[in-house]
């Protein structure tokens, strides 16, 4: 992401970050160096700041504070839930460029991604956490309302306005990825070169840690253990899966990444993607976009993207 003119989607796999507590310190070969940890609850999420300057902690939280006070949907008082109110909203620059970005994202996945599934989420219950089996027809309906087509953007004034009445915008799948990038951008010009953000599984790693890449550990989205290791020095990395919101109905698991085209929970044989990408933002929708898609399809989104790579693991 180029700058913040400035960033809820609960995250889908565990990432667990090595080599972190000063506890373990003496285990990576760090002992006589120390890292400064810190954790508040923001945005749905636990968020983790780890960095050898005790200042990036504050600064990162101010920043995504004041990120989630813009998008949350479960705050009355968001731009986000007034606009989805009113239907019509002159809103921040922040909140501008996210609609914005995600709209370049819904246009380039060919619809895949789309943060206009408000309605689609409030009607299997994702929302509130009351899960429903809708009927066909309230599916239909709720469909009405979906489409990124249907938003219009004023960049004169920042207005943004729907075309349909009862639309709701939900930017679960990209809102932590744009709050941690506008967190390293402000770390960036605060002169800190060393950071790593994990807000709920969608993480950044600026610099490195002492001279060596930070190590994430990326979980089995079927099963204990880890797939493998991440490596990272200035990268983000982002996972979207079906197994960490679902409920069952009969023996069927329905995921709350949700179709915006059918409607229906994704079934696309894939149950998880993972995204490593320049920017958090970039790696947060591609990761929501490729699992849509599916693996034939995400692999030629993926291509796009030069600086991406990407895992997706399929069902067996």
């Amino acid at each position: 992401m180029k700058g913040c003119p400035l960033g809820e989607r609960p995250l889908i796999i565990i990432f667990s970050v090595l080599c972190t507590l000063y506890s373990v310190l003496n285990l990576c070969g760090c002992q006589n160096q120390q890292l400064y940890k810190d954790t508040h609850i923001m945005m749905g999420t636990q968020v983790e700041v780890i960095s050898p300057d005790k200042r990036a902690a504050n600064i990162a939280f101010t920043q995504i504070k004041m990120i989630e006070e813009l998008l949350s949907k479960y705050n009355p008082d968001s731009e986000i839930s007034r606009l989805n109110k009113s239907g019509e909203l002159k809103v921040s620059p922040e909140t501008f460029y996210i609609i914005k970005k995600a709209k370049d994202f819904w246009q380039i996945s060919q619809g895949a991604f789309d943060i206009t599934v408000g309605p689609l989420m409030d009607l299997w219950g994702f929302t509130d956490k009351k899960y429903y089996l809708p009927k066909v027809g309230e599916i239909k309906k709720a469909l009405g309302c979906v489409g990124s087509e249907k938003i219009i953007l004023n960049d004169s004034d920042n207005m943004v306005k729907f075309t349909v009445p009862g639309m709701k915008l939900d930017l679960g799948a990209i809102a932590k990825g744009f709050a941690v990038g506008c967190a390293i951008n402000k770390l960036k010009k605060e002169g800190i070169k060393s950071c790593l953000i994990n807000a709920g599984g969608q993480i950044y790693c600026l610099g490195d840690r002492f001279g060596q890449p930070w190590n994430v550990a990326v979980k089995n989205p079927r099963g204990k253990g880890y797939l493998g290791y991440l490596k990272l020095k200035d990268r983000a990395v982002a996972t979207s899966g079906d197994y960490e919101q679902y409920f069952f109905k009969g023996n069927k698991r329905y995921s709350h990444i949700l179709n915006p085209k059918t409607g229906y929970p994704v079934d696309s044989g894939v149950i998880s993607v993972t995204v490593i990408a320049s920017d958090s933002l970039t790696a947060d929708a591609l990761a929501t976009s490729i699992f849509v898609l599916g693996k034939v399809k995400g692999e030629k989104l993926a291509q796009k993207f030069p600086d991406v790579k990407v895992k997706i693991i399929e069902k067996q």
